[in-house]
């Protein structure tokens, strides 16, 4: 039974380790932007400043979307497909740094790959979810400083990282979050600048990650004093606080200030460090097979 886990185990992941490798890689580059958001120096986005924004973009751009990009300096505002940047300090128009495009082509990659293969995206994910607990069933671990001693340490001892990070990506991929549908909507959202006033009463603006109109209402997402990111409905008499999901929080490390962002870069490392020594691992194996064959027919002829 182990030799064909073993060969099970092996065989799924030379399958999608190309794939796997992708995403892990631009997993643990993501996973450095919650760290960022938390670390926003104080002052940089303030209620003075997104007004000013607002007001460059004219009423149009203030019925769309507002990301905020902190460490980058600059706010996106506008409707989807045509959302212009602008600078924080002038309220300018000005192009995202290369580290806020960096996190969006970034994303995309780690989604789709950038060529719509989001369904291989899924399926490679739902493969590590596997290959972790089939490491498990392989035996314990023994502690060696060999390749084969590593890889089983560290799928042993960062099994809830290694498990947890795929774990939660697959339920995203299928729409899952835990939480119940939203309420509907009773009257309409109030306008951006009433909005921002209700976050800043409440939260420190450095936090504001975004507010984006969803069915007919505006949703709001901004770090509270823990440094986890809570969603809020904005509604005419204040903002109303909606169920967290916590599949994508956990996901994307935006929880507990830094600590989300250090566990997510620490999944990512241990991932990427399965997927090396175990190929590693099948190719030293796979060598000697091809010298000891190559050997048996030397002696033969």
């Amino acid at each position: 039974m182990k030799v064909w886990l073993l060969r099970f185990h092996r065989w799924v992941a030379l399958t999608f380790s190309l794939p796997l490798l992708l995403v892990i890689g631009s997993g643990l580059f993501l996973s450095l932007e919650p760290a960022l958001k938390a670390s926003v120096p104080a002052g940089t986005v303030t209620l003075e400043r997104l007004s000013a924004i607002a007001t460059a973009a004219g009423p149009d751009a203030a019925r769309g979307a507002l990301f905020i990009r902190g460490y980058d300096g600059t706010a996106a505002m506008g409707p989807r497909g045509a959302m212009v940047s602008y600078e924080l300090a002038s309220a300018s128009p000005a192009s995202p740094g290369l580290l806020a495009a960096s996190f969006g082509t970034m994303r995309r990659f780690h989604e789709t790959l950038l060529l719509d293969l989001g369904p291989l995206v899924t399926a490679s994910t739902i493969a590590m979810v596997i290959l972790a607990p089939l490491g498990l069933l392989l035996g314990w671990p023994r502690l060696r400083n060999t390749l084969s001693g590593w890889h089983k340490a560290t799928g042993w001892f960062l099994i809830p990282l290694v498990v947890g990070s795929p774990l939660t990506g697959v339920a995203l991929a299928f729409g899952i979050s835990f939480t119940p549908p939203m309420p509907r909507t009773q009257g309409s959202a109030p306008p951006l600048d009433i909005i921002l006033r209700q976050v800043a009463a409440q939260h420190d603006l450095n936090g504001l990650d975004f507010v984006r109109p969803i069915g007919g209402a505006r949703l709001v997402r901004v770090l509270d004093s823990s440094g986890t990111a809570v969603i809020y409905r904005a509604e005419a008499d204040g903002l109303r606080r909606m169920p967290t999901g916590w599949p994508r929080v956990l996901h994307e490390g935006n929880w507990g200030g830094l600590i989300g962002s250090v566990l997510n870069v620490i999944a990512s490392i241990a991932m990427l460090g399965l997927l090396v020594t175990g190929f590693l691992i099948w190719g030293r194996r796979h060598l000697v097979k091809r010298r000891n064959r190559a050997a048996r027919l030397a002696r033969a002829g």
